[in-house]
């Protein structure tokens, strides 16, 4: 359901991210397409890295580029290999990714990297500042570029920022875990909003700025301190509903819908589509699953598992791990449960064409989302809207991903638990239509009136509600301190 309200600020809207996509290309999901209509609303500019390495670079510098994208221009910064494997794969992947997925068994605090993501994000306030117009409103994302805006600060920029985190925010003793928490925290002070995915990160994020900061509430979802006042509040990011369904009536997705049904005619099947992160439970699922049949010889020669689980950061020990283990896991699954017509699992690691992910969806009676933490779960939405209403499949879904507030007719599930996930995956299979129908039906209505462009009206709106010129200052202060 698309959201309309009118943002009450008069400026360009500049978005930065990690990464830049143009909304134009058919290839560009949900989110791209939703920010690139802010964008051209305002004749905007979206600014980030470029993904390319320059071998030859200095440190701390990079090239920028322009061009156009119909209204909107897209900047981007190459960086320099010292900065990528400091900022991107150290910092960023090998400390804060582990940490706010509460997984400090991962993390790498001894290698220094900070100083390369410090020296990251000051390049790109630097690069960004020439192309700001005093109007404008910020409006930056994810982890990669937590102390952005202080940096932008420190450069003397006054326009409102905003800040929103794809991932979870952990409790706060896994936060202060990590080396100069205290800045990492203390540089969300330099934003005028700080919006989160769900109330459990809001609650996270709570209690750290007031047992680590000694911040004071001042109003519902502001805090003061450094001097500053901060806005921080939940806006769970949704789908493109109508993009999806327009994905889902395209020719790549009902072939594969077609050929599906007609080569699992006899089976019933169970769907995992993830990247291969350790975030996401996958093991899990494949423990789960095993213990299903184990327990239920009913499952024998019928239920199917499908696991897609597309490459991620192959170059990581971790990742490589994991790869092995889900490999031993899914050959052994299918080695002592397998007949010669049957195999219990199949295990692709490969990419999936986004095109075909709705038919996908659409054929699999039981959809697993099951991480062990995420901040929201953008899958586990697809699901819902690829399902035929009259024939729907059952979502599974870990209560430890941000979806679980929203998604509650889900069969909600604990990933650690292998026997009770098992046993939900068998209810899942078994679900009568009548009780399929309704959850489906909430489910999808939920879906619909949270969805992307919500999400993005939601959180502009409040950021124009935001008194920009407040505590400039201290904030000024917050960026000096860096």
């Amino acid at each position: 359901m698309k959201n309309d309200r009118q943002m009450q600020f008069s400026g360009r809207l500049v978005v930065v991210s990690n990464r830049v996509a143009d909304p134009r290309k058919p290839a560009a999901g949900g989110l791209a397409v939703a920010l690139g209509e802010a964008l051209a609303q305002s004749g905007g500019l979206w600014f980030g890295w470029s993904g390319a390495i320059d071998e030859a670079g200095a440190p701390g510098e990079g090239r920028l580029q322009t061009r156009q994208a119909g209204r909107v221009t897209l900047a981007t910064v190459d960086l320099a290999r010292q900065d990528h494997d400091s900022y991107y794969l150290g910092y960023s992947n090998s400390v804060l990714w582990p940490v706010f997925h509460c997984r400090l068994d991962l993390a790498n605090f001894e290698t220094g990297d900070i100083a390369g993501y410090r020296r990251v994000n000051r390049m790109m306030a630097r690069k960004l500042l020439p192309l700001l117009r005093d109007d404008d409103v910020i409006w930056i994302h994810d982890y990669h570029l937590i102390p952005l805006a202080a940096e932008l600060r420190a450069l003397g920029c006054r326009q409102r920022m905003g800040f929103f985190l794809h991932i979870p925010l952990p409790p706060p003793v896994i936060l202060a875990a990590i080396p100069q928490h205290q800045w990492l925290m203390r540089s969300l002070f330099a934003y005028d909003l700080v919006g989160l995915q769900s109330e459990a990160d809001l609650s996270h994020f709570d209690r750290y700025v007031q047992a680590e900061a000694d911040a004071k509430p001042v109003a519902e979802h502001q805090y003061r301190a450094f001097g500053a006042t901060v806005r921080a509040q939940a806006f769970p990011i949704g789908i493109d509903v109508a993009e999806f369904e327009r994905l889902g009536k395209a020719p790549e997705a009902v072939e594969i819908y077609e050929n599906m049904r007609e080569e699992y005619a006899r089976r019933r099947l169970l769907l995992g589509i993830d990247r291969l992160d350790y975030s996401k439970g996958i093991p899990q699922r494949v423990r789960a699953f095993r213990s299903m049949l184990s327990r239920y010889p009913d499952t024998h020669s019928d239920a199917t598992l499908i696991m897609i689980a597309s490459p991620s950061r192959d170059s990581v020990h971790a990742y490589a791990d994991l790869r092995q283990e889900l490999e031993g896991l899914c050959g052994a699954t299918n080695g002592d449960y397998g007949e010669l017509d049957w195999m219990p699992v199949r295990y692709i690691h490969r990419t999936v064409a986004r095109k075909r992910v709705p038919g996908l969806c659409r054929v699999a009676r039981v959809g697993l989302v099951t991480p062990l933490r995420d901040g929201m779960n953008l899958v586990a939405k697809e699901y819902v809207v690829a399902q035929n209403p009259e024939d729907p499949g059952v979502l599974v879904l870990s209560r430890f991903a941000g979806a679980a507030e929203q998604l509650k007719d889900a069969l909600l599930v604990n990933p650690y638990d292998t026997e009770g996930m098992a046993d939900a995956m068998y209810r899942a299979l078994n679900m009568p239509l009548e009780e399929r129908q309704r959850r489906h039906r909430a489910l999808l209505a939920n879906v619909c009136e949270f969805d992307v462009h919500w999400w993005r009206g939601r959180f502009l709106q409040a950021l124009a509600e935001t008194n920009a010129d407040a505590d400039e200052a201290a904030r000024a202060l917050i960026a000096t301190s860096r």
